[in-house]
């Protein structure tokens, strides 16, 4: 683990001073084992939402403005492609099939600007939804649909719930996903009641065996000690800290400050801000948990428990936010560098994407060109839903 930068002298101690640190004469006991794992899983966690939330402020700002300047960069160019492919529809030698292709293109780009809701767009929309031209879309995107159909019951080993329901290539995947989703929630909810049932028969055999031996009570106990141990430390903290017994001006300030966050690691049974703060305005020394009994180390280990697992939901929030907002998988335990490289491989493919789009635009001048790049569009839109 790397080095913890040495403590301020108003800065409240790290995690490490809060842990049990063995004698000469004796090895840790598990009671204070487990609390200084739960101290540790509490710094690695607390550490990768730091660090991944820094990542995100030094790269999000201008990465999801690079990829909004190349997506409307990028539509400005499918606007002038629709426009121009449009006119050429009426002054070029186009023969049937190709004017077939441009037509199902000037379709397609149509379909891609839709959300601008340009007026003008919007014109060239209502002129390309004659009856004839929309059967031949109609007719092209059923076809596509059946194709993507066979190749999603492939993947999923069962076929399309009610296909004939889906006549677009879009509605057929996205009701693939449906279904794939409802496989999944299926699956985990199986598996987690299982996992329940295990649970709750090891838990039944735990009292079972606890009420055989009069240990029952015991758990309740721990709880109203867990409670009692960060009462105790909250009520040395308010008494160290009472604004009112001050007479110093800027010292009842700095004293204000520390209990308001005092106040808000009691609401939140936060025992691990309770301990650093503790150590720093009453002097207790680094690994004074030592003088602690067991029996308090357990209790303790109950309220760290608790933000571990509060601390872990917080690392999930944040990974899928991150993952949503770049549109790159966000992990906290991957390598830095790696995720920087992703976000500059997706701007990079956007950028690329514009580019390409005005390569078109200059291409297609010719006409020579253009009804060979219409052929090629043609092919690749077959080759995408095939």
């Amino acid at each position: 683990m790397t080095p913890l930068p040495e403590t301020p002298p108003n800065a409240a101690p790290s995690l490490s001073a809060l842990m049990v640190q063995p004698s000469e004469q004796a090895a840790l006991t598990p009671a204070q084992q487990r609390f200084n794992d739960l101290l540790a899983q509490i710094e690695r966690l607390s550490g990768q939402i730091q660090r991944l939330q820094a990542w995100s402020d030094r790269h999000r700002y201008a990465h999801i403005q690079a990829l909004r300047e190349s997506v409307q960069l990028a539509q400005t160019h499918r606007k002038s492609l629709l426009f121009f492919v449009h006119e050429r529809l009426q002054t070029a030698d186009l023969t049937d099939r190709q004017q077939r292709m441009a037509r199902g293109l000037v379709r397609g780009l149509i379909e891609e600007l839709a959300a601008c809701a340009d007026p003008q767009v919007q014109a060239l929309a209502d002129v390309y939804v004659s009856e004839e031209d929309a059967q031949e879309a109609a007719q092209e995107q059923a076809e596509a649909a059946q194709r993507l159909r066979e190749r999603i019951e492939e993947a999923l080993g069962q076929p399309i719930e009610k296909p004939d329901q889906y006549q677009t290539p879009e509605d057929m995947m996205q009701a693939g996903m449906r279904q794939w989703q409802r496989q999944q929630e299926a699956d985990e909810q199986r598996k987690a009641a299982k996992r329940a049932a295990r649970k709750a028969q090891k838990q039944a055999q735990k009292k079972m065996a606890a009420a055989e031996k009069g240990e029952l009570p015991h758990a309740m106990l721990r709880e109203a000690d867990a409670k009692s141990a960060i009462r105790t430390v909250f009520r040395q903290l308010a008494s160290a800290l009472h604004p009112d017994r001050e007479p110093d001006d800027t010292e009842r300030l700095r004293k204000t400050a520390l209990m308001s966050e005092v106040n808000a690691a009691y609401e939140k049974n936060d025992l691990t801000t309770l301990l650093r703060l503790q150590m720093q305005v009453t002097q207790v020394k680094p690994g004074s948990a030592a003088r602690m009994a067991d029996t308090q180390l357990v209790a303790m280990a109950l309220l760290l428990k608790e933000q571990v697992a509060a601390l872990e939901d917080d690392l999930d929030q944040l990974q899928g936010r991150l993952s949503q907002e770049l549109c790159v998988p966000v992990r906290a335990d991957a390598d830095e560098a790696s995720m920087t490289q992703a976000l500059q491989r997706i701007q990079a493919d956007q950028r690329h994407s514009a580019d390409s789009l005005a390569a078109d635009l200059r291409r297609i001048e010719n006409d020579a060109e253009l009804k060979r790049w219409l052929k090629e569009q043609w092919q690749l839109a077959k080759a995408t839903s095939a």
